[in-house]
């Protein structure tokens, strides 16, 4: 499963450079790169940048226009709930391959035809005449973005490893602004030239094909400045992979380990739920659709300034729990919100479920702290995030099931009002100060 930036930082500081699961030998190491030219550079930052952006707009244009894609689709609940879940699934099946592919060709190598992929899956989807067909594609653009969800914060430790903290906050900011962009962006723009839902999806394959453009030539120059010999890269994979002390541990009976993987769950379930069903529980609220999808934009633009601040704050605390209830309280006031009054207060429960969502970079924080070393750390990270995006599948699938079966969103409200509570009491578990080298 995908290690998370904190993760890739640790190992660095540790002074394991390929700790990551990546040969040396496909790509430049480190040294190679850091003797780039500054045009070389720029253009990997472009790249970092680029793919970033990317990487989020395949999930967050369809939420504003999911009525739509519905109704020319004759698409039911239960499908479109799948459809919502399909970002979680992918990630959870094809991030797996993604460090087995970049062995073989290189993490760059493997960004571009996440890239590919990504570009390919959004401007097949809109041509899409069924429902098979538009969830094909979508999976494609899911795939490639599973393969960068996993290798950008490889890339961004192989070639700035003197600026992974800056580099890594940089690639966080750009994630944020295509998340945000696509959910504010795709329904003006679709009026504005007087096209329908089709135009507004097919609209995002055009970063997808610039990032295409940069990432082309640092491929070929990451090639070109291949230098370390084969047996070096070998040797670092095997001092990351598993014959140290902390080859031991056993991740399956440990507490913390489990409460980690079923918090990550609960809250990628609600991030996903938020991002396929919000707008649409604006709409049928009264709310225009251009407004929902703006208020899908602030919601996602919360985790630009509070993904910085918040794992600062963790990193101080003995205990992480009252994040988790902070965080915990914000989504279920968001949530009676959406209950009583979706539309008088649509900006403010729009702002709570926006801090709520933030449990993401708290979460990647405590499992970089219930570790002692930087294996720890990946077995961990690998566990965690692997389980959780597991049982994040079903979750907007239930929801979808649920509003079709009722005709409302009082029963899916209190669903995820239900997997918020389980959130907070797992999350008080998860954030106490236990490693998992303890067993506990």
């Amino acid at each position: 499963m995908a290690d998370d930036p904190m993760t890739i930082d640790r190992r660095a500081e540790e002074g394991n450079p390929d700790s990551v699961g990546t040969r040396a030998t496909p790509d430049a190491p480190p040294a190679a790169a850091a003797s780039a030219s500054p045009w070389a550079r720029r253009l990997l930052v472009a790249g970092v940048v680029l793919a970033a952006f990317n990487l989020r707009p395949a999930i967050t244009a369809l939420g504003p226009l999911l009525e739509e894609v519905r109704g020319a689709l004759a698409m039911n609940g239960t499908v479109a709930g799948l459809l919502t879940s399909a970002p979680a699934l992918c990630f959870a099946v094809f991030g797996g391959a993604a460090p087995r592919l970049a062995r073989h060709w290189g993490p760059a190598a493997v960004v571009l035809a996440g890239m590919a992929a990504v570009t390919a899956g959004l401007a097949l989807r809109p041509l899409a005449g069924g429902t098979v067909w538009f969830l094909a594609s979508s999976a494609l653009a899911l795939a490639g973005i599973a393969a960068g969800n996993v290798l950008m914060p490889v890339v961004v430790k192989r070639w700035f490893p003197g600026r992974i903290g800056p580099m890594t906050g940089l690639y966080s900011m750009a994630l944020s602004v295509g998340t945000a962009a696509a959910a504010a962006l795709t329904v003006p723009a679709v009026r504005a030239l007087e096209g329908d839902w089709r135009l507004g999806l097919g609209m995002w394959a055009l970063p997808g094909a610039l990032a295409l453009l940069v990432w082309t030539p640092v491929v070929r120059g990451a090639r070109a400045r291949t230098a370390a010999p084969a047996d070096a890269g070998a040797g670092a994979d095997a001092g990351a992979g598993g014959g140290g002390p902390d080859a031991g541990i056993r991740i399956t009976r440990s507490v913390t380990a489990w409460s980690l993987g079923v918090f990550f769950g609960f809250q990628a379930t609600a991030a996903y739920v938020v991002m396929g069903w919000l707008p649409q529980i604006f709409r049928d609220a009264g709310i225009p659709a251009p407004t929902a999808g703006l208020l899908l934009a602030v919601t996602m633009g919360m985790s630009i300034p509070l993904s910085y601040v918040l794992p600062r704050i963790a990193a101080r605390l003995g205990h992480q729990g009252p994040l988790v209830a902070v965080l915990a309280c914000c989504g279920l006031g968001g949530y009676a919100g959406l209950w009583f009054a979706p539309a008088q207060g649509a900006w403010a429960w729009a702002l709570l479920l926006g801090i709520s969502n933030c449990a993401f970079p708290l979460v990647l924080t405590m499992i970089g702290m219930r570790a002692r070393t930087g294996a720890g750390v990946a077995r961990l990270s690998a566990f965690a995030q692997g389980t959780g995006y597991l049982i994040a599948v079903p979750g907007p699938l239930l929801v979808g099931a649920l509003h079709q079966h009722t005709g409302g969103w009082h029963a899916p409200l209190a669903l995820m009002a239900a997997l918020m509570t389980a959130q907070l009491a797992v999350g008080l578990v998860a954030g106490r100060d236990r490693c998992v080298e303890d067993g506990g």
